[in-house]
Formats: structure tokens, sequence, C-alpha cells
């Protein structure tokens, strides 16, 4: 019987194909974060930027990133099946195994990790590195299922791609860079808890201690517009420090304001939706803010 069981679960891994591996690298998300990356190395140089570091820098960020994305599908696949989000991702549905997915993932890292450090500088790989292991292991395996704050803690992972793509122009650390890490640090929780009111249910039956879960949803609606209004404060900071001008300063508050909006909307007069639409508009505001740091870069630069 048990070999029976067994040929036929790997029956079942044998169907997986290539877009289920494609799936489980997030794409979505590291497209996202390619494109902060993208935008840390434009701004990083007043003109156009050389090739190489930039295609490697971008093939090895976004390597690294989705090994990080895999590991994570691998390590929440017991949670991913009892929840109605995730519970039809690879993993837990049985299409591919946790082994398989692992081999995959260090395959990923192994390339990107390579990449980065022949082609464009160690540095670079070693940040990168950090942020995989950020995520995939202290975020994933110890401060999601040890602190509602796990979020604001292990947040930092996800917003490294600015500076990752920045040292990959320059080999440094700039002031600019970690201001746009600290942009990114600051919309995570409101983004992330957002999505998290909308499936507090989901995140309780997991045992998963969110913050609705823990300390309720209308504390964690009032986070969430606290967090909103910081970040609109944030967003200051590059036109204030000289980063930016007035293109950048527009735009952001405009996006800031929405964002604002939405947030009080979830707190003072929530629909059923409410949630969910403030979760998707922030991905919205973090693509826009940043294509926005872009045009007001090369505006400036034209000038």
């Amino acid at each position: 019987m048990d070999k029976t069981v067994g040929a036929s679960q790997r029956d079942i891994y044998t169907k997986a194909s290539w877009r289920d591996y494609y799936e489980m690298t997030k794409p979505n998300v590291v497209l996202l974060l390619l494109l902060t990356a993208l935008v840390g190395m434009c701004l990083s140089q007043p003109g156009w930027l050389a090739w190489q570091p930039l295609l490697a820098g971008l093939f090895g960020i976004g390597a690294l990133s989705a090994s990080a994305a895999v590991i994570n599908h691998v390590m929440d696949r017991h949670i991913d099946a009892q929840m109605a989000r995730t519970f039809n991702r690879p993993v837990p549905k049985g299409k591919v195994s946790p082994k398989q997915a692992l081999i995959f993932a260090f395959v990923l890292a192994l390339v990107g990790y390579l990449v980065l450090e022949v082609w464009v500088n160690r540095l670079t790989a070693l940040l990168t590195l950090a942020s995989l292991v950020g995520y995939a292991a202290i975020y994933t395996l110890y401060l999601k299922r040890a602190t509602p704050q796990n979020i604001v803690i292990g947040g930092l992972a996800g917003a490294a791609p600015p500076l990752l793509g920045w040292t990959a122009m320059t080999g440094e650390v700039h002031p600019h860079a970690l201001l746009l890490v600290l942009i990114i640090y600051t919309w995570t929780p409101p983004h992330f808890w957002a999505l998290a009111i909308h499936r507090e249910k989901d995140y309780a039956r997991a045992q998963i201690p969110m913050l609705p879960v823990t300390h309720g949803v209308e504390y964690t609606k009032l986070s969430v517009l606290l967090y909103t209004v910081l970040l609109g404060i944030v967003c200051l900071l590059p036109y204030l420090v000289g980063m930016t001008g007035v293109i950048y300063l527009a735009g952001s508050s405009l996006l800031n304001a929405i964002f604002l909006y939405y947030a009080l909307k979830l707190k003072y007069a929530p629909t059923e939706n409410t949630a969910m639409q403030t979760f998707k508009f922030s991905i919205v505001h973090l693509m826009l803010l940043f294509l926005l740091l872009l045009l007001d870069h090369y505006f400036k630069f034209v000038l």
C-alpha cells in the first residue's frame, strides 16, 4: 500500500509544468522589486547606465529574489494549504515536491549570486544574498510565526532592492539609496496589513500571529492609518534633501493623498471590499512612486 501511494505521489510531481515553477517565483512581486532596483540604478548615475552592471545586476537580483520566493512556498506549504488565497499553489497542491522546489531555489540562488559576483560586484552579491536569507529564513521561518510585528521587523529584506540597484552601479552604499529603502520599509506595513485584514480568518485558522489576529481588526486599521501618515512624511524626504524636484513632489503628494483616503475609509467608513481595495492601491502607489522618481531624475538630466 505504501509503495502504491508513493508511486502515485511521484506521478503527480512529474506532471508539474514550467508554469508551476514560474508561479513559485512570484513573478509579479519580483517584477515590482526589479522596478525599484532599476530606479536605484538610474538615480545613482547622472547620465545613462553602463549595460553590463545594468543587465547582470537585474538578472542576479531577480534570480535571488525568485529563489527566496520559492523557498517561501516550501516553508509555508502547510500554512498555504489552509488559506483560500494560497491553497492552490504548486507545493501545497502536490504539483511540485518540496525537494524539487528547494533544488530549483538553490539553482536560482547559485546562478544569481555568481552573476552578481562575476559581472557586478561582491558588495551587491553579498547584500542580495543577505536579503534572501532575511526573507526566506529570518522572516518566513521565525518572525512570521513569532510576533505580530513580523512584517515590520522583516520588511527590511523586501525593501532592499533600490539599495542593491544602487550598489550594482557604484559599488558603494549611499544615503540616497538608504532613503529609497526607507520609503519601501515604511510602505510595507500598511500594504501588508490591509491584506491581512481582508484575510484575517485565514490567518487565524492557520494560527499565524498577524496583527489582526492578535490585536484585532480595529487596531490594525488604526495602524494602517498611522503608517500611511508616516509614509507621506517619509516620501517628502527625497525632495527636502535635494534628491528630487517638483515633479516627484507633486506626484508623490497626490499618490500619498489617495493612499491616505483609502486608509481613512478603511478605518472610519469601510465596506466589505475596502481592505482589498487599499491593498491593491498600495501596489499601484509604490509602482507609480518609483516611476515618478525615474521621470523626475531624467527630466532634470535632459534639462
